[in-house]
């Protein structure tokens, strides 16, 4: 990677984030050049890196991600700017959430599926009981190019609210870090392509009690808290971990280019 007067905090962000971009593209969640995930830069509220408008998520680095600024300010010199749409919601979430260190959005086929259904995600398995009760809607507008959209998004994502589902469109999650939302997003894609499955059989779904459905979303959550004060000792920590060394060389470094 090219020295930049980073922080080391900034540096790790920035790897992060580019890895999570490559790794939506190895499990084939990527949209072409569309979608976005974006990460705050650490130590400024107002200021998050977003992916370079007309790269491949594959050829995603960390030097390449455009720092910008929830005003629309691009940060520093880049011979790249930023998806329009994407620039409308991120900006949005990271100016209005403390806790949005990261925000995931993607247009997966099984995530836009699930979408456009009137009934939403289904609590159906276990993939799915993490998000029982925890999922806020937001109804589509068109394409996230009306800056006064951010307001409504806001407001239906709510003040607590780590998932968000875009009527119509695909899926949102966040996190305090890269790790929290992009894992959240694997979970809430495995949801959905289930339930797409499930559907498609039109047989009868097993019940299970309301409360053994929250107790399952609460088991999720300790993963997270833990994770939170513990990063270097929790099953979220190892999952990322092991995520990201499915970078095989030379992915595994050149995300740091």
């Amino acid at each position: 990677m090219p020295k930049k007067n980073w922080s080391d905090d900034e540096r790790k962000v920035r790897e992060d984030l580019a890895a999570a971009y490559r790794l939506v593209a190895l499990l084939g969640f990527e949209d072409s050049i569309w979608t976005h995930i974006s990460a705050r830069v650490p130590g400024h509220h107002d200021q998050f890196l977003l992916n370079p408008h007309g790269v491949l998520f594959r050829d995603v680095t960390a030097s390449s991600l455009v720092k910008i600024g929830v005003d629309g300010e691009i940060i520093e010199d880049t011979p790249h700017n930023v998806n329009a749409a994407g620039f409308t919601i991120h900006s949005a979430i990271h100016g209005a959430r403390e806790d949005a260190g990261c925000v995931v959005h993607l247009h997966t086929v099984a995530g836009v599926a699930v979408s456009s259904l009137a009934c939403g995600l289904v609590p159906a398995n276990q993939w799915s009981y993490q998000f029982y009760d925890r999922v806020a809607y937001h109804d589509f507008e068109g394409i996230a190019l009306n800056l006064t959209e951010r307001e409504r998004l806001v407001k239906d994502l709510g003040p607590t609210h780590r998932t968000l589902i875009l009527r119509n469109h695909g899926m949102l999650t966040l996190g305090r870090d890269v790790a929290e939302a992009f894992i959240l997003m694997r979970n809430l894609e495995c949801a959905c392509q289930a339930q797409i499955a499930f559907q498609a059989t039109g047989m009868p779904i097993s019940e299970v009690p309301a409360d053994v459905c929250e107790h399952t979303a609460r088991q999720y959550e300790v993963s997270v808290e833990k994770h939170r004060r513990d990063p270097e000792n929790s099953s979220l920590t190892l999952e990322w971990n092991a995520l990201v060394r499915r970078l095989s060389p030379p992915d595994a470094t050149s995300h740091r280019d």
